[in-house]
């Protein structure tokens, strides 16, 4: 394993630890972190392209050989967490921006953590792989048509608005990084394994951006938004692994569906909301971001050693 790697390794490990620490950094002198604000989406750009250079023909190839888990997957990502969204924002009765907050991130496609929790767990990585390229494609047109439906009882809401919004944050740097994978193959290779330590700082700065821009609404609320948060993710967790229980996928694909499910492309959720409505609507996403890089290590961790011992 070359320095790069290690360094990447060590990013993805401790991702949680360095999210906690901007978050933290962020209440504590929120006037240093609040002009990171304007820059949520090239970061969240940068993120995207870095994701497109990683796409390979592959990725796509599976729905061809095992339709079934993968539309199981998609359907379940863009149906599960945006109805668990908008339960739990009625039974909380969540105040508009914050409902709106939870909303979003529910909305949003898996992330790309989502893959490597897979492989840790022991499920089906290309199943997870395939699904996340597939919901990220897919969610220019998902995402704001979801948000339209489920948000629009709280605060007024632009589909085309935000569809433009996610074209232009996820679609084409996509594309852009597809390109530059083919174009710039062999430089692309050699800079490959420094892609999670990008992705890991700019994730990072987006909480800190989001968090020092809505501290006084986080202390206020903060308890409140982080019970939400726990309950959306653990339940996606779980329902995502009974519905494809529900539909006999085997049990590599079942913790692939439910972490895929679970993990939301939570810088999204924060870009869209510091872009189309107040700053406080990026905060569940901005927790989402900690909280499931807390829990899905613990939930790979205890799938993967189960593995292990079932073939010891």
């Amino acid at each position: 394993m070359n320095m790069l790697q290690k360094i990447g390794k060590f990013a993805g490990n401790t991702f949680a630890l360095w999210v906690l620490v901007a978050a933290g950094l962020a209440i504590w002198m929120p006037d240093s972190f609040t002009w990171i604000g304007g820059y949520i989406t090239i970061l969240l750009g940068i993120v995207m392209f870095g994701m497109g250079m990683t796409l390979k023909v592959k990725d796509f190839k599976l729905i061809l050989q095992h339709p079934k888990g993968v539309i199981i997957g998609i359907v379940s990502q863009f149906v599960i967490m945006p109805l668990l969204a908008f339960g739990l924002a009625k039974a909380f009765n969540l105040p508009p921006e914050i409902a709106v907050g939870v909303i979003l991130v529910g909305c949003c496609p898996g992330g790309t953590s989502s893959n490597v929790m897979t492989f840790l767990a022991k499920g089906n990585t290309a199943l997870s792989v395939t699904i996340t390229s597939f919901t990220t494609l897919l969610a220019p047109f998902m995402t704001p048509a979801l948000i339209y439906v489920l948000a629009s009882e709280w605060l007024p809401v632009s589909f085309m608005d935000m569809f433009m919004s996610v074209v232009k944050v996820v679609l084409i740097p996509i594309i852009l990084g597809i390109i530059a994978q083919l174009v710039f193959k062999p430089v692309v290779e050699k800079g490959i394994d420094i892609l999670p330590v990008i992705s890991v700082i700019a994730i990072v700065m987006i909480v800190a951006g989001v968090v020092s821009g809505s501290r006084d609404k986080i202390l206020e609320t903060g308890l409140l938004i982080f019970a939400v948060v726990i309950l959306h993710n653990g339940l996606g967790y779980l329902i995502g692994f009974l519905v494809a229980k529900m539909f006999k996928l085997k049990f590599e694909d079942q913790k692939a569906v439910s972490i895929e499910v679970g993990m939301q492309n939570s810088g999204l959720g924060a870009q869209l909301a510091v872009a189309h409505f107040d700053p406080v609507t990026a905060v569940p996403s901005a927790i989402f971001s900690f909280w499931h890089n807390i829990s899905g290590p613990i939930l790979a961790t205890f799938w993967g050693s189960r593995a292990t011992k079932h073939k010891s």
